[in-house]
C-alpha cells in the first residue's frame, strides 16, 4: 500500500495528471479529443519530468561532489580486471550526462592511465543508465522495469568494456590522448557543505539548460504517438507481429541524438500503443548510447577499428537485451 502511494502519487504524480486535465477542462479543452489528450500528455509529462529531473540532478550532483575526477581515478585505480570494469560502470550511474558530455571525462580517465576496459565501461553506462533515469523510469514503467533496465545496462557496460580490453586495442587511442599529461597528481580541495550545495545548484541549472529542449521534443513526439498514431500501426511495426522490431528500432535510434530524459516519453507512448517492452528498451539504449553526433565526436578520440568494435559490441548487447525482454515481457508488465 505504501509503495503503491510512492509509485503512483510521489514518483508517478497521478495527482498532477488529474490537475492538468482539470485545468484544461476549465479552459474549454475537451480531454477526450486527440488534441486535448495531446495537450494533457504534453503538459503533464513536461512538468513531471522537469520536477523529478531537477530534484534528482541536485541530489546526484551533491553526491558527485565527493568524487571529482582525480579522486575517481584513484578509486578505480585500486581495482583490476572485471572488478575495475564494474567500478567504471557504476561510476557512470552518478554522472547524469548525455553521451557527448561523457566523452571528455572518458578522455581524462584514458589519459590518466586507467585500463581501456574501465574507461569504456564508464563510457557505455554514463549516458545509458544513471540514478536519475532509474527514478524517472520507475515513475512511468514501474520498479521492476526500471531496475531491470539499469541492471542490464550495467551488464552491457561491463561486458562491453571487458571485450574491448581483451582485444588489446589500446593502440587505437588517438595520439593526443595518449600524449596527454599522465600521472600528474592534482590536489583536490576539500569542499564545505556550502560549496557542495552551490555545486549541486549550478549543476541543476547547467543540466536543465542542456536537456530541457530534448525533454520538450521527446514529450512532443510522445504526445503525437500517444494520441494521433493508430495503435495497430505501432503494433504492426514494433509489436509481436514484427520479429524484426528490435532490429528496426535499434537502426532508427542510432542516428538520433537525445538523452535518456528526452527519450523516456517516446518510449512511454510506444509501449502504451502496443510496442513490445524489449523493443522500447532497445530504442532507448540505442538513442542514448550510439547517437550519430556522439560517434562523430568519439571518432576524433579513437581510431576506426576501436570505434567499429565499440559500436558493434554495444549494438549486439542492445539487440540481445531487446529480444530477452520481449520474451520475458509477461513477467514485467
Amino acid at each position: 500500500m505504501v509503495w503503491d502511494f510512492i509509485q503512483n502519487q510521489v514518483l508517478g504524480m497521478k495527482w498532477l495528471d488529474a490537475l492538468v486535465a482539470q485545468l484544461l477542462t476549465m479552459a474549454g479543452v475537451e480531454i477526450q479529443t486527440s488534441l486535448g489528450g495531446s495537450l494533457n500528455f504534453f503538459f503533464y509529462d513536461v512538468i513531471k519530468i522537469t520536477v523529478l529531473l531537477c530534484i534528482l540532478i541536485f541530489a546526484i550532483s551533491y553526491i558527485q561532489s565527493y568524487f571529482p575526477p582525480e579522486r575517481s581515478r584513484k578509486i578505480m585505480g585500486r581495482f583490476r580486471g572485471i572488478g575495475a570494469n564494474i567500478m567504471g560502470a557504476l561510476l557512470g550511474t552518478v554522472t547524469p550526462f548525455c553521451s557527448c558530455s561523457s566523452i571528455p571525462i572518458f578522455m581524462g580517465f584514458t589519459s590518466a592511465g586507467l585500463p581501456l576496459g574501465v574507461t569504456f565501461s564508464f563510457l557505455i553506462s554514463s549516458p545509458m543508465v544513471d540514478l536519475g533515469s532509474l527514478v524517472i523510469l520507475m515513475s512511468i514503467f514501474g520498479a521492476k522495469v526500471a531496475v531491470a533496465y539499469v541492471v542490464v545496462g550495467l551488464v552491457i557496460a561491463v561486458a562491453g568494456g571487458t571485450v574491448i580490453e581483451k582485444l588489446g586495442m589500446e593502440r587505437y587511442i588517438a595520439d593526443f590522448v595518449r600524449r596527454a599529461a599522465n600521472g600528474t597528481e592534482l590536489d583536490t580541495p576539500e569542499l564545505t557543505v556550502s560549496d557542495r550545495l552551490s555545486y549541486a545548484s549550478d549543476q541543476v541549472v547547467q543540466t536543465f539548460r542542456k536537456v530541457f529542449l530534448y525533454i520538450l521534443v521527446g514529450v512532443g513526439i510522445g504526445a503525437l504517438i500517444h494520441n494521433w498514431i493508430p495503435a495497430d500501426w505501432i503494433e504492426g511495426a514494433f509489436g509481436k507481429g514484427n520479429p524484426f522490431g528490435v532490429l528496426l528500432v535499434t537502426v532508427i535510434g542510432i542516428p538520433m541524438y537525445g538523452d535518456i530524459f528526452g527519450t523516456i516519453p517516446i518510449a512511454e507512448a510506444l509501449l502504451y500503443k502496443g510496442a513490445d517492452l524489449g523493443t522500447v528498451l532497445s530504442f532507448m539504449m540505442a538513442v542514448t548510447t550510439l547517437s550519430l553526433p556522439s560517434m562523430i565526436m568519439l571518432s576524433k578520440v579513437v581510431q576506426a577499428p576501436l570505434l567499429r568494435t565499440f559500436v558493434a559490441v554495444c549494438t549486439i548487447g542492445i539487440i540481445l537485451v531487446g529480444y530477452l525482454f520481449n520474451l520475458l515481457q509477461g513477467w514485467f508488465i
